[in-house]
């Protein structure tokens, strides 16, 4: 497995979400408009961007985490029972820390 090429997958897809995230952030900052059946639709899109935001930063956790394993070595291996995680779940989810029988 090259930990180098996941390293820079997940490296690149932290760059991704914390752009989405600075854009959901500058949309949620916007002012509302007066009227007020545009205000009611405004703040349903509000909600669904904080929903937006709130995972982004669950997975910009996660792959921060991912990256720290990498770094101490302890990246492929389950956080539960120390088992390898198996290369198929990584390359599908590489900031995976549990193996499949401990996610389950």
């Amino acid at each position: 497995m090259d930990i180098q090429a996941i390293k820079d997958k997940l490296t690149h897809e932290l760059d991704v979400l914390n752009a989405r995230l600075k854009h959901v952030e500058k949309d949620v900052a916007q002012a509302h408009s007066s009227d007020f059946q545009e205000q009611a639709q405004e703040r349903e899109n509000d909600e669904v961007l904080d929903e937006i935001g709130n995972e982004t930063l669950h997975s910009i956790e996660q792959i921060k985490f991912a990256l720290m394993r990498i770094d101490t070595g302890e990246y492929g291996v389950c956080a539960n029972c120390g088992d390898d995680i198996a290369k198929e779940r990584l390359l599908i989810l590489p900031e995976s820390t549990l193996c499949v029988k401990c996610a389950d």
